[in-house]
């Protein structure tokens, strides 16, 4: 059995296989390296729902709750801490506009039965006092989790050794080939590719920004600031992830590059939002496409092939790849083995593009939600 990509999607779908039973090779030519590295690790189905996507935030929800388990299994296999926090996520808004939107939303989450607790003014600095002064309110969303993705990806790696073979891998009737021309035959090849090779899949261009401050936020914040669209992730020693750029390009324009514009952007909403992280030290600054979906779900099970090796997808995660890879990898095996597929995966069968009256042009709403980069 072969797993074409070694982002977090494609490893835990090997993790799983290989904990199967299943003699696994996974092939990336820079596992961890994609969108995975850029991801900001936010576990947050809460965070992340929008109207029309109910299935999508469904999905989250049943992957959120796998997650304890999964990053136990894993981090005591590996020996490698993950930086699984539980500290709930702060949605915030600036003015009046922003704070309609948080209000939209909490209606939704607990329409979905999602716990959200709406708060003041004052209780949102209180919950978390490096917030400026000129915020209106917001909300506290107490069950969403983050987690460190490189951490989980390099535990991944640890436990799968040398199972990962680092060359590109083309899929074929019977397997894989790689780029120096040798085969792999393979009775199935899940294909975990990221934003390029899969059917109805493109790229979505994020950026991120690594910063370390001290005192940082003690939670996760999603915040509106006029308009603007903003996450700060905290991490260990300090550390914190700023994203919220989201930009569309073509699937042949070259390595992802973070643009000047998009990092003033971001740089420009967080001060805004919180003001100390002026004195902050930059760390670091990258770019990765994220991979996109018609409908922003992923594609999750078996395509026709035209040859002896089943092709099964586990791709299209849009913003949730490092959120949806317990459920995904679930999903996949569930698909290999002939077992039952997870109930909240079903609505996310790939041929669900390829009915009449479908299209892969995606909506207007994959501009209007969340412009976050790769969760």
């Amino acid at each position: 059995m072969v797993v074409v990509g070694g982002g977090v999607i494609g490893l835990a779908c090997a993790d799983e296989l290989v904990m199967a039973g299943h003699d696994v090779t996974v092939c990336d030519p820079r596992p961890g390296g994609g969108s995975t590295y850029a991801a900001a690790g936010m576990l947050a189905p809460g965070g992340e729902a929008w109207f029309g996507e109910e299935a999508l935030l469904r999905l989250g929800i049943d992957s959120l709750a796998r997650w304890p388990a999964f990053a136990a299994s894993l981090a005591e296999r590996s020996g490698h801490h993950l930086d699984l926090r539980s500290t709930g996520t702060v949605l915030v808004a600036a003015d009046r506009d922003d704070l309609a939107e948080v209000h939209r939303a909490c209606r939704l989450l607990d329409a979905s039965g999602v716990r959200v607790e709406e708060l003041d003014r004052r209780a949102l600095r209180a919950a978390e006092p490096m917030l400026s002064g000129r915020v209106v309110g917001g909300a506290l969303l107490p069950d969403d989790r983050h987690v460190n993705p490189r951490r989980v990806a390099d535990a991944l790696l640890a436990v799968l050794g040398d199972r990962v073979v680092r060359a590109r891998a083309t899929p074929e009737p019977d397997g894989v080939v790689l780029d120096d021309g040798s085969r792999l035959r393979a009775e199935v090849v899940v294909l975990a590719t990221g934003a390029t090779g899969m059917p109805h899949v493109r790229p979505v261009r994020g950026e991120a920004v690594r910063l370390r401050s001290r005192p940082s936020p003690a939670r996760v914040l999603r915040a509106r600031v006029h308009g603007e669209r903003v996450y700060v992730v905290p991490r260990a020693h300090g550390e914190l992830l700023i994203g919220a750029t989201e930009e569309e390009h073509p699937a042949d324009d070259g390595d992802p590059l973070p643009t000047l514009g998009g990092v003033a952007r971001l740089l420009e909403t967080a001060r805004a939002l919180i003001p100390g992280l002026a004195t902050a030290e930059l760390l670091e600054v990258v770019a990765r496409d994220r991979p996109g979906s018609p409908d922003n779900g992923p594609l999750l099970g078996p395509v026709p092939g035209t040859g002896s090796a089943r092709l099964v997808l586990a791709g299209g995660h849009h913003r949730g790849g490092v959120l949806l890879a317990p459920v995904t990898a679930a999903t996949v095996r569930a698909h290999v083995d002939g077992l039952a597929v997870p109930p909240a995966a079903q609505a996310f069968n790939p041929q669900r593009f390829d009915r009449p009256n479908d299209t892969d042009r995606h909506t207007d709403r994959d501009t209007d939600r969340n412009e976050e980069p790769c969760a």
